[in-house]
């Protein structure tokens, strides 16, 4: 469809004798918050770090409306080929990753902030090291971001001074600062403490309601609810179940899902 930002098919994937995903599909929508749920091991980080190249699928393909489109089964086949063969699949291999970081930005579960750099510092690294972006042009856009997330007057300090929640901030506006076409969150908040996760997800509605299509990888099933368009829960590499959240919540078609949400929901019962 027109309106089709990425679009993912049949991701594969194994750690040595682990098959972590197996036979992934995704299709992402522009404007579109896009939720992935399950415990802990279903595959939902590997699907997040396959989509810009963080991590290299063992067969599949992901494709962005207007490029790139990467067949990582045409990559593993090339690494099993003559030395020339290999040597060029893995040229294109970094080519591809790069074109998919090109379009799409990562926020992380541990903030990944440099330590040794202010926070200003940290948000301009990527525009202008990666996009060779003028400083000065960095540095308004890096002020403007932060204003909008409440750290103006944390420009100048370093990571070890900030609050987790604030330090998780910052990751966002780092990502933001890449003006990326899709924004994906790594579990933004499980590292937190209780009283920080609020203002996170706040930062992060905020985002939504503004229209940036967002892929997020979360146990915040409260926040899924609300904000999502789309829910996947994934179970041992595979999407189990897809659909609103307001059928996935209220009256999922799977038992898989409906154990894995009254685990959740309901721990004490």
């Amino acid at each position: 469809m027109p309106d089709t930002l990425l679009t993912a098919r049949g991701i594969e994937k194994s750690f040595g004798e682990n098959h972590v995903l197996r036979g992934v599909d995704l299709e992402v929508r522009r404007g579109e918050v896009v939720a992935l749920i399950g415990a802990s091991g279903s595959g939902k980080t590997t699907v997040l770090r396959s989509l810009n190249g963080l991590e290299t699928p063992d067969a599949g393909m992901v494709e962005f409306n207007g490029g790139p489109a990467v067949d990582f089964g045409a990559q593993a086949a090339a690494a099993t080929g003559g030395w020339g063969v290999r040597r060029e699949g893995a040229r294109q291999a970094k080519a591809d990753r790069a074109a998919l970081r090109d379009r799409s930005a990562m926020v992380f579960q541990h903030h990944n902030l440099f330590p040794h750099r202010t926070v200003l510092d940290n948000v301009i690294e990527g525009p202008t090291q990666v996009k060779r972006i003028p400083r000065a042009t960095a540095v308004g856009r890096a002020e403007e971001l932060l204003a909008r997330v409440g750290l103006a007057d944390k420009r100048d300090a370093y990571p070890h001074e900030l609050s987790g929640g604030q330090q998780q901030r910052v990751g966002i506006v780092r990502a933001l600062a890449l003006e990326p076409d899709l924004l994906l969150f790594d579990e933004p908040t499980s590292a937190l403490d209780p009283e920080l996760v609020g203002e996170v997800l706040s930062v992060m509605k905020e985002l939504a309601d503004e229209g940036w299509t967002m892929v997020v990888v979360t146990h915040e099933l409260q926040f899924a609810r609300q904000v999502a368009d789309e829910v996947l829960f994934l179970d041992g590499g595979v999407v189990v179940e897809r659909g609103a959240p307001a059928q996935i919540f209220s009256d999922p078609a799977e038992e898989r899902t409906r154990r894995f949400l009254d685990r959740i929901l309901h721990p004490l019962d």
